[in-house]
């Protein structure tokens, strides 16, 4: 335990605890790895009274930690990857009651896999049901499912009136379209309605068959249950062993830092943006892995700018192994509010495997040994989950590294592509009301340091460079093209990404760097 006790002492320190802001128990001290992972988890019902009648609530599911559902007596498969089954049973019984979060969860279920195929034109289904709702989450992803071709023709128009719905604007709000666009734009949206019938009737025979499964899956459960608990059992013996011959031999030198007082909101053009926090995690001196140089100097020059220019809270945390990152991320929950803004920087090592027709993503702490042993690696999705956990209202993570998961294209352009209007005031206050979870990566498994310059990475002094010439209110979009047109003179053929992190809580918003 000399280890684990040394990673949760480094953390502890991360943020100033506070009640948290759905009432959750603390994450006790002793909390291991797995306890800090996001699980969908079944809460026990709650005993209420009505008068002089008792009454039991029914079991609510929820995405928290694995110790967070123990602790309040919740039901979840151990030490696993969800999967369809755990998952399906877990939500679709309020899916099924008409519950507008749960159908969504659904179709974000059957749209992701979760270690089988994906079923987009399932997905379709729920998606639908809980966009009659209003709900803005399915509405994106209806928009995704357009957007992409998946489950349904690509339509790129069809996508748009699903994120203008999202948006909450009719199309004559939109204003930066010439008549002749709107007019097009209009036409398309009957078409495209048409041709959703057409999609519904032939999937017709999919849903049915998929929701005969979906049925059985009761009676499937007990079984599947008593394997996973089997496998669950071999695992964590299995992993025990593997940290008790660790533990003794490996000590881990996380640092974690707080430079920047508490956080205050920032207004503008007569706007409440709201308080920005800001996580930097920078992983130098890994124990198996090839050294690195840049991450710890990127992390540090990009802190100052945070602070200084845009009034970021910043937390760093530098050459954290596996535990250090999840409690991190984990304790965020205590502080961020729902008008906040979070900003994560990562810069380290990063890997990706195949798994079906999705990436799987991994960020590398410290501690990380070489494939295929990946006990101490941080699976991206955990850190989606713990983003969509989070009251934040707009939360980027930008990744010197990979990042592979449940994404999705960007709606931003679907609108337009020029920078002007990009940070123009009417596609300001189209995303501002909107919650989003954005993803910005360099598209490299690791920081290219530059010629020259090994403590800096090409990347990182490209965006640093874009926030700092920043004079005003930037929006992610925008910064991203700023970003590319500095890196196609310094490093053509480096790939960034610009995505919407899907299964996090992304209804179509924006994230805004407002320079002081």
């Amino acid at each position: 335990m000399i280890k684990l006790s040394i990673r949760l002492l480094a953390t502890s320190v991360l943020l100033t605890a506070c009640a948290s802001p759905n009432n959750a128990p603390d994450v006790p001290a002793d909390a291991k790895v797995k306890d800090l992972y996001i699980v969908d988890c079944l809460l026990p019902g709650q005993l209420r009274q009505l008068g002089s009648t008792t009454y039991m609530t029914p079991r609510r599911p929820v995405r928290t930690t694995a110790v967070d559902c123990r602790v309040r007596g919740g039901e979840y498969v151990a030490y696993d990857r969800a999967d369809y089954k755990t998952a399906l049973k877990i939500w679709l019984p309020e899916a099924e009651g008409g519950d507008a979060e749960a159908q969504n969860t659904v179709g974000e279920i059957f749209e992701q896999g979760l270690g089988t195929q994906p079923n987009y034109e399932v997905a379709l289904l729920w998606y639908k049901k809980a966009a009659a709702q209003g709900h803005k989450g399915a509405l994106f992803n209806l928009g995704t499912l357009y957007e992409m071709g998946r489950g349904v023709p690509e339509d790129k128009v069809a996508a748009l009136n699903f994120y203008r719905q999202a948006w909450g604007i009719s199309e004559d709000e939109l204003t930066y379209r010439s008549e002749a666009e709107g007019a097009l734009l209009a036409q398309a949206e009957v078409n495209a309605k048409l041709a959703n019938e057409v999609d519904a009737a032939k999937t017709e025979a999919s849903i049915a068959k998929a929701e005969a499964e979906a049925a059985q899956i009761e009676a499937k459960v007990a079984r599947a249950e008593a394997e996973a608990a089997q496998q669950a059992q071999q695992r964590m013996a299995a992993v025990g062993a593997s940290n008790a011959k660790t533990d003794v031999t490996q000590a881990v030198a996380a640092s974690v830092q707080q430079t920047s007082a508490a956080a205050k909101e920032v207004t503008a053009d007569g706007r409440n943006f709201g308080r920005y926090y800001a996580l930097m995690i920078g992983n130098n001196d890994y124990q198996f892995l090839s050294h690195l140089d840049t991450p710890v100097s990127d992390v540090g020059r990009l802190a100052k700018v945070l602070e200084q220019q845009y009034g970021f809270n910043v937390k760093t945390l530098t050459n954290g192994d596996d535990a250090s990152l999840l409690q991190a991320l984990n304790q965020l929950n205590d502080v961020l509010k729902p008008e906040d803004n979070l900003f994560i920087y990562y810069s380290g090592h990063g890997n990706s495997r195949r798994s079906g027709s999705l990436d799987v993503g991994y960020w590398l702490p410290v501690n990380a040994q070489l494939p295929p042993n990946d006990t101490y690696w941080v699976p991206t999705e955990q850190v989606s989950g713990h983003l969509a956990r989070l009251q934040a209202k707009r939360i980027i993570v930008v990744a010197d590294s990979a990042f592979a998961g449940l994404l999705a294209d960007n709606p931003a352009f679907l609108l337009t592509s020029d920078p002007a209007q990009l940070k123009s005031e009417a596609y300001v206050s189209l995303r501002f009301p909107n919650r989003s979870r954005l993803l910005f990566t360099s598209g490299t498994d690791a920081p290219l340091p530059q010629t020259g310059n090994v403590n800096s990475s090409v990347f990182a002094d490209a965006f640093i460079d874009a926030l700092v010439n920043n004079k005003s209110v930037l929006t992610a979009p925008a910064l991203y093209l700023n970003v590319m047109d500095a890196l196609e003179s310094r490093q053509p053929d480096l790939n960034p990404q610009f995505k919407a992190i899907k299964r996090a809580g992304d209804e179509v918003g924006d994230f805004f760097f407002v320079s002081r």
